[in-house]
């Protein structure tokens, strides 16, 4: 009886390893539903090492889809804001006008500068 039980554990740390990867390294932005999910996977061994292998191991598959869910949201939301801070800064309107005054200023300048030089 006891081997079953070790096969079990052995599985269920295997799959917890797994889903655990797939949680990006660097957590700075929210991470309290992929630590839910973890907490939920902890509690699920912790239950079938009680002996209620059938209710823990069912707790424990729960938890680990909801870790690689949730870990793969969060690591969607991480690539969304290092697209975001690779794009250029937005212009303003003031400095798109500022640009094309001294473009045109500079076209003037030139035109009056090679009227008056011939």
């Amino acid at each position: 009886m006891r081997a079953p039980i070790r096969a079990m554990d052995t599985a269920i740390g295997v799959a917890l390893a797994a889903a655990l990867l797939t949680v990006p390294a660097a957590q700075a932005a929210d991470t309290t539903k992929v630590d839910a999910a973890t907490r939920q996977v902890e509690s699920g061994t912790k239950k079938i090492g009680d002996g209620k292998v059938g209710e823990g191991a069912s707790e424990t598959a729960k938890g680990i889809g909801n870790t690689v869910v949730e870990g793969a949201k969060y690591t969607g939301e991480k690539f969304k804001e290092a697209g975001k801070a690779a794009d250029p800064p937005a212009k303003s309107t003031w400095e798109h006008m500022k640009e094309g005054g001294r473009a045109f200023g500079q076209t003037v300048s030139n035109f009056f500068a090679t009227l008056f030089s011939k």
